[in-house]
């Protein structure tokens, strides 16, 4: 359970991301902070009782399960979050609908990911990337789980890491992700990429990763997953789940975002190494261009 009260303008993230988490009745509540936070605001506690049809006490387990000690707080987090807001609906970002123009779907989409990376980024502190960031640096070895979308971002992240000279393999096979695991040792890294955070073939090796004494990585949408609990650190990426773009799809996108933080503080960390690495592979792939390009023209 989250201990510290997020900012205003993280708070619509927040309750996305322990959605999942939360009891029907608690998830009642949730949805009325995302459909219209001001509205939340405007109300006592009896009152959004009364509306909602949950009851006080739920409400204020709700708020707790946010970091505040009670619903005023949360109460007065939202008003704030409606105050600083350019757009009175900024904080929910309007659905695609299946007749709509393709000049509402670009703008759309792009509002709804622009916002899924404004809220990763405010989400993630240097607090919480710099032991990330210290365990890559020193690792013998990086091993990345993931599958489907969430396969797509452990691939980039672990080609990122090989490019600076770290050896990094990525796995959405779950025999192979187990065996590799199975190998890891005190000084590895392990990370862990699922949204839901409950991906039964990202869990499993991050587990026996932990259990081998690697060093695990959880990034996920829902910091109260089982796999958030599995890990030593938790890095939360945030997206919406649409019609069109289900939570795996909608969160690719500030996954990568995160690992490009974390990519950039290592190539920062080892620069001695890594910048050569960077020429000697892009030397390596134009070379072969070049002569590619040469051979075509014989």
């Amino acid at each position: 359970m989250t201990t510290t009260p997020v900012r205003p303008e993280n708070l619509v993230a927040a309750v996305r991301a322990v959605l999942p988490s939360l009891t029907p009745s608690g998830r009642r509540i949730a949805e009325l902070i995302l459909h219209d936070p001001a509205m939340v605001a405007a109300h006592t506690i009896t009152e959004l009782s009364a509306v909602s049809g949950v009851s006080e006490a739920t409400i204020v387990r709700t708020a707790r399960s946010l970091g505040f000690a009670g619903y005023p707080p949360l109460r007065l987090a939202l008003a704030a979050a409606a105050a600083t807001t350019e757009d009175g609906d900024r904080l929910v970002p309007g659905d695609l609908g299946p007749d709509d123009p393709l000049s509402d779907v670009i703008t759309k989409v792009t509002r709804a990911e622009t916002e899924a990376l404004a809220d990763t980024g405010r989400q993630l502190t240097p607090e919480q990337l710099a032991p990330v960031v210290d365990a890559i640096a020193r690792a013998r070895r990086v091993d990345v789980y993931g599958v489907a979308a969430s396969g797509l971002v452990a691939a980039d992240m672990a080609q990122k890491l090989l490019r600076i000279g770290i050896l990094s393999h990525a796995f959405s096979d779950a025999h192979l992700a187990l065996t590799s695991s199975a190998l890891l040792r005190t000084g590895d890294v392990a990370v862990g990429v699922s949204t839901s955070g409950e991906t039964p073939d990202v869990l499993e090796p991050i587990r026996r990763a932990a259990a081998a004494g690697a060093y695990t990585v959880a990034i996920t949408n829902n910091p109260r997953s089982t796999l958030a609990a599995a890990a030593a650190l938790t890095l939360v990426s945030a997206g919406r789940e649409t019609a069109f773009r289900p939570a795996a799809l909608a969160s690719r996108i500030s996954q990568l975002l995160v690992v490009d933080c974390i990519f950039v503080g290592v190539a920062q960390r080892t620069f001695e190494t890594s910048q050569p690495a960077i020429q000697d592979t892009r030397d390596a792939v134009n070379r072969f261009v070049a002569e590619s390009r040469a051979r075509r023209r014989r």
